[in-house]
């Protein structure tokens, strides 16, 4: 049935507003808060109490971060035992902090991120509850249950204005506190980028300019295009049919370690089944050579060929190292040939500069005449994230493609509604067996199943919904045009989070009232004066789906954070069935958990925007969004403590665009308060409510304006001071601990006042740090707060390069990779050595170092040295 049709049919139902005075049937209320938070709370237990019992069984899912070779040993996690709860110890010594240090900035702001909006939750839920819960529970509407200190329940008008001073109150915090984060994350760019260790990096003085003229692609030219700061430069152009070239031989150089380990272990089988022959008995182990040649024939793994002659049988390992060569042959011949000719502006240019501040002044800079020339452009991208497939496109091209990619999305999060009102209805299946003849069987159902369905089911469902989106969003934006990982991660935060506005929020809060409302708006559409008192009694009991949606976030998902339930059995399930070679078992093994940057901003800045939307329609959901939210962040504490490694590092752009969208929590809460006062004329509330939507306008607009360039750019003449090696004026740290005369206005009124040391230590230096951002938020603040602590180490991290390293710093991968080394393992009969010796003689490069078959024929590598590993080697930080 059409959705249509089902609002349709809710005119038929008989009744009116009296009706629904004594509980109305629409609401989930208390029961379904209940039949959620029950088995929510004890899959979270169970969860953790696996976690608990098997984390120290596989450290490689749960505590990579603590031992792992991938891992630098500086920047590894402290762990002192393997006991059940050591992680516990560690986690409350170690700081968010640590994270800035040995992962990257994007990891400790997006702590940082979760606790300001707990902040907020906590101080909203200490601002809001005292004062509106008491006057809505006595407002003298027929609400019931939890339904009864919500907005819905206030008959008198003069009470809203309780609702107007405290929407000023709270949604001013909200505000300082946004800007305030903003202000400590310019400082705190500012300070990090800045740093020693940042400024000799290789990715911080590089400029990707995307369509180059075809000039600006000789060395010759690269002063006249980029200044006398230029220092180096790598073009980036088609290059043809290498990419699938080197892709086919390095699946081929996998198919042929296959081949080759099962050799080995078959050789072994049959050397152990001839273990009681003369060999054994003399006390020697049987070799390769001993066995009969026949034998040796028929243990050779065996393929039908694809090439001709198509379908004879052939040796697999003959015929991959005979292919492997040719493909050698034809990605060197490619190589040779490849040159960049007419490119027409679908290329793009690495430019590398001497410093810091000229690679800052470059990017900001206009260069060409032409419209289309030289831009996009960005900086500090590094070669791991380049999409290299993506830099060569023409920029006609690329603007169409990035047009359709956004048409895409745009249709997508349209057309999702869809599901999203169905999630919506299911919240309020009470009513729809109440009123539909079709679905009068759900009255049957005992009130806990009631309860499930209403309460459980719709929260779950709208998880699932949205579970797979981000990946969605990110193939379209990939495949049309976007030159970078991270560039794709900042699109796929701003469309994933109006997603989830819109169809989380919005689509679902509207449909979960709307059953309810439908078939009474049917009835009462002749009397429009009782349509408003039914909106705005009404409408706000959506907000009860949320009560149960951040019971099932923050209880069960969080401790699906800590389980990661599917990696574990993702690693065993493959590692058993499918990984048989050294290298794919390596691979699985040092394969650490990542984070999308896109995906988890989006999704708990709707956390705080539905807790803010409804802190004074229904205070309630506050407290509620608060302890899942701290569910949360103790989870991904100790995942990017002990777990996770991000693949990328947005410098702190995911932060910004998270604290921006924060703002809509309050657009929805002043246009929400409007409507309701509105509708039950409320003119004085009304008036208070609009100017404070006006003043959030303006505040909007004058925080973007003054503060988007630094977020986005580094100040040239900070960058400059820094090249030069010259010092700021007066560090901090002494603001730090209280002691910045004449710099701290509040500090300055508590010397004044002759505050004792403990107030002034414990209230007057917490509440100037916080109200005074300016201050404790600066460049030079920031910079004396890195070098404070146990673990920062800024000489020792400042990285060195190879001249081999610089030259192909930023080349296309298939311009330079080299075969891959066929990594075998060693046995006890010599099969790996004869197999070694013959890839070598054919010019193939070989080892069985790191790894050897045991004596059941089973594959091991060396987990714990990874030195011995010929296909590993320290990656270079560019």
């Amino acid at each position: 049935m059409e959705f249509q049709a089902v609002l349709g049919a809710f005119s038929q139902v008989d009744g009116s507003l009296n009706a629904m005075e004594a509980k109305p049937k629409g609401s989930a209320s208390l029961a379904a808060v209940i039949s959620a938070f029950v088995p929510t709370w004890v899959t979270g237990i169970i969860f953790v109490v696996i976690f608990v019992l098997i984390r120290h069984r596989w450290p490689n899912i749960y505590a990579p971060r603590t031992y792992i070779g991938t891992i630098p040993e500086k920047d590894r996690t402290p762990s002192a035992s393997v006991g059940y709860f050591d992680w516990i110890h560690a986690m409350y010594k170690l700081p968010d902090k640590f994270l800035l240090y040995h992962q990257s900035l994007d990891a400790y702001l997006y702590l940082r991120f979760l606790r300001t909006i707990i902040f907020i939750c906590v101080v909203g839920c200490c601002l809001t509850w005292p004062i509106l819960m008491p006057i809505n529970a006595t407002g003298g509407g027929s609400s019931t249950e939890l339904d009864k200190i919500g907005i819905g329940n206030i008959k008198k008008k003069e009470r809203y204005y309780a609702h107007t001073v405290m929407a000023w109150v709270f949604f001013g915090f909200v505000m300082f506190t946004i800007a305030r984060e903003r202000l400590f994350l310019i400082g705190l760019r500012q300070a990090w980028n800045l740093s020693k260790p940042n400024t000799k990096r290789l990715s911080s003085r590089t400029v990707l300019f995307m369509s180059a003229p075809r000039d600006a692609l000789e060395d010759s030219n690269k002063h006249r295009f980029f200044g006398d700061g230029a220092l180096r430069i790598w073009p980036v152009a088609k290059t043809g049919d290498l990419d699938s070239l080197v892709s086919s031989r390095k699946s081929k150089v996998e198919q042929l370690e296959a081949a080759e380990i099962s050799l080995i272990q078959r050789a072994n089988k049959e050397g152990r089944k001839n273990a009681r022959n003369v060999h054994s008995q003399n006390g020697s182990t049987p070799t390769y050579d001993d066995l009969p040649d026949p034998v040796k024939k028929s243990i050779r793994p065996r393929h039908r060929s694809a090439v001709p002659p198509i379908g004879s049988v052939v040796d697999s390992i003959e015929q991959l190292r005979q292919q492997i060569k040719e493909d050698e042959k034809n990605i060197e011949d490619t190589r040779k040939m490849y040159e960049i000719g007419d490119t027409h502006g679908a290329t793009s240019v690495f430019v590398e500069f001497r410093t810091l501040d000229e690679a800052q002044r470059a990017c900001q800079q206009v260069f060409s005449g032409n419209l289309l020339a030289l831009t996009p452009r960005y900086t500090s991208v590094l070669p791991t994230e380049v999409i290299w497939n993506n830099l060569t496109i023409p920029p006609a091209r690329r603007i169409s493609e990035e047009s359709t990619a956004l048409a895409i999305v745009i249709v997508l999060v349209v057309f999702w509604s869809i599901p999203s009102s169905f999630v919506g209805l299911i919240s309020n299946i009470s009513y729809l067996a109440e009123n539909f003849e079709w679905l009068s069987f759900l009255k049957n159902l005992p009130d806990p199943i009631i309860g499930l369905l209403s309460g459980l089911v719709p929260p779950l469902l709208t998880s699932l919904l949205s579970k797979f989106v981000p990946n969605i969003f990110r193939y379209i934006f990939k495949s049309f045009g976007s030159p970078t990982n991270t560039v794709t991660e900042l699109k796929v935060q701003k469309w994933y989070y109006v997603f989830q506005v819109t169809q989380v929020f919005l689509v679902t809060a509207v449909f979960s009232g709307a059953a309810t409302v439908a078939s009474q708006l049917m009835e009462k559409i002749k009397d429009p004066a009782s349509v408003p008192e039914l909106l705005a009694r009404q409408l706000p009991k959506a907000s009860n789906f949320y009560l149960t949606y951040f019971i099932i976030q923050g209880t069960t998902s969080a401790a699906d954070n800590l389980l990661n339930y599917s990696d574990l059995l993702s690693y065993i399930f493959y590692g058993y069935f499918f990984d048989k070679t050294p290298r794919q078992k390596f691979n699985r093994y040092t394969s650490m958990k990542g984070i999308a940057w896109g995906k988890v901003f989006p999704k708990f800045a709707n956390f705080a925007i539905i807790a803010i939307a409804y802190s004074c329609i229904a205070p309630l959901v506050l407290g509620f969004a608060a302890i899942g939210l701290s569910l949360y962040y103790f989870s991904y504490r100790y995942n990017l403590l002990f777990v996770i490694q991000p693949k990328m590092d947005t410098k702190g752009l995911a932060y910004t665009l998270a604290l921006q969208h924060l703002l809509t929590g309050v657009y929805i809460a002043e246009l929400a308060l409007l409507g309701l006062f509105g509708l039950r004329k409320a003119t004085g509330p009304s008036i208070i409510t609009a100017v404070l939507f006006v003043i959030t306008v303006i505040y909007n607009v004058l925080m973007n304006k003054y503060m988007a360039p630094l977020e986005k750019f580094m100040p040239t003449d900070l960058a400059t001071s820094t090249a030069r090696g010259e010092e700021s004026t007066a560090l901090l740290s002494s603001a730090e601990e209280g002691h910045a005369h004449g710099t701290s206005h509040i500090q300055r009124l508590g010397e004044r006042a002759h505050v004792p040391s403990t107030v002034a230590q414990n209230i007057v230096n917490p509440l100037a740090r916080f109200f005074e951002p300016q201050v404790f938020a600066s460049y030079d603040a920031m910079r004396s707060w890195l070098r404070e602590g146990d673990f920062y180490d800024s000489e020792n991290d400042v990285p060195e390069y190879k001249a081999e390293d610089l030259e192909k710093a930023y080349l296309n991968p298939v311009l330079t990779s080299p075969t891959p080394l066929i990594w075998l393992a060693r046995d006890e009969m010599g099969v790996s050595q004869n197999e070694v010796g013959e890839n070598e003689e054919q010019g193939l490069r070989a080892s069985d170092q790191g790894a050897w078959v045991d004596e059941k024929g089973k594959v091991r590598w060396s987990v714990e040295d990874f030195d011995q590993l010929p296909v590993w080697k320290e990656a270079v930080k560019y």
